[in-house]
């Protein structure tokens, strides 16, 4: 079965509502392809690699949450940005981008599928623009929570233990490069915090306020929404999908 682009980006706008948040970025389509879609790859970030990955599929359209435009960058189409264009443009692919929209998305976004792989339901948002999900969680300290993440996300992470030791009861998340939300976390009562990465600041915040913190990847903890999102609307409309990883240790 085949698609219209309109249809693609009709269906994924419906789902994500970018028009209710202030990005970074554009949202929807960024590199108009081919009009008419059967194939649809999702990734986390529109990479070469990525996109070479998909040419090798017969991809029609791309879905990503990093796509490659971001407000402040150099305009220029050189290097990097030349080569990834190219290829895009030369095999003629749609390349369609959401990021906070698919951060917030309560079912198939960012943090609800992170939620879900940790074996957490959130009840509570915080932070700008209600990113942030927190919800209960029972560990009996914070480095049982650590290994934890570690186990369920297959990788190491950076733990930042209080001084003061005690049980997990409420955990706070928000995924990628979201440390800046340490404190609203710790405001919204979390006894713990995970993110994607940490900054110099976040760790004595986290030893002279009690709350850990833990720095679990920001491509670790942005691989799930993606493929949640493109594969229920490509099951809605009928069409092909396939979940791309490309590994990145960050």
């Amino acid at each position: 079965m085949r698609i219209s682009r309109q249809q693609l980006q009709q269906a994924f706008d419906a789902l994500l509502q970018p028009e209710r948040f202030k990005d970074y970025g554009p949202n929807g389509l960024q590199v108009e392809g081919k009009t008419d879609i059967a194939c649809i790859v999702s990734g986390v970030t529109a990479s070469r690699a990525l996109i070479e990955a998909a040419i090798a599929r017969r991809a029609d359209a791309i879905f990503v949450h990093h796509g490659l435009f971001w407000r402040g960058q150099d305009g220029r189409i050189t290097g990097w940005m030349r080569e990834r264009l190219r290829l895009l443009l030369a095999h003629d692919i749609n390349l369609f981008a959401y990021h906070l929209p698919l951060d917030a998305h309560p079912e198939v976004g960012n943090n609800a599928q992170l939620g879900r792989v940790l074996g957490w339901t959130a009840d509570q948002r915080f932070g700008e623009q209600d990113l942030g999900f927190a919800g209960p969680a029972t560990f009996d300290g914070v480095q049982a929570l650590a290994d934890h993440v570690a186990q369920r996300l297959g990788r190491p992470v950076t733990l930042v233990q209080p001084a003061a030791q005690r049980g997990i009861q409420r955990v706070a998340w928000c995924t990628g490069g979201a440390q800046g939300y340490f404190e609203s976390a710790i405001a919204a009562g979390a006894d713990a915090f995970i993110t994607g990465e940490i900054s110099e600041p976040q760790a004595h915040l986290a030893r002279e306020m009690g709350v850990a913190f833990i720095a679990a990847g920001h491509h670790a903890t942005e691989r799930y929404g993606a493929p949640a999102a493109a594969a229920l609307v490509a099951q809605q409309l009928g069409v092909e999908h396939h979940f791309i990883e490309i590994d990145n240790p960050a």
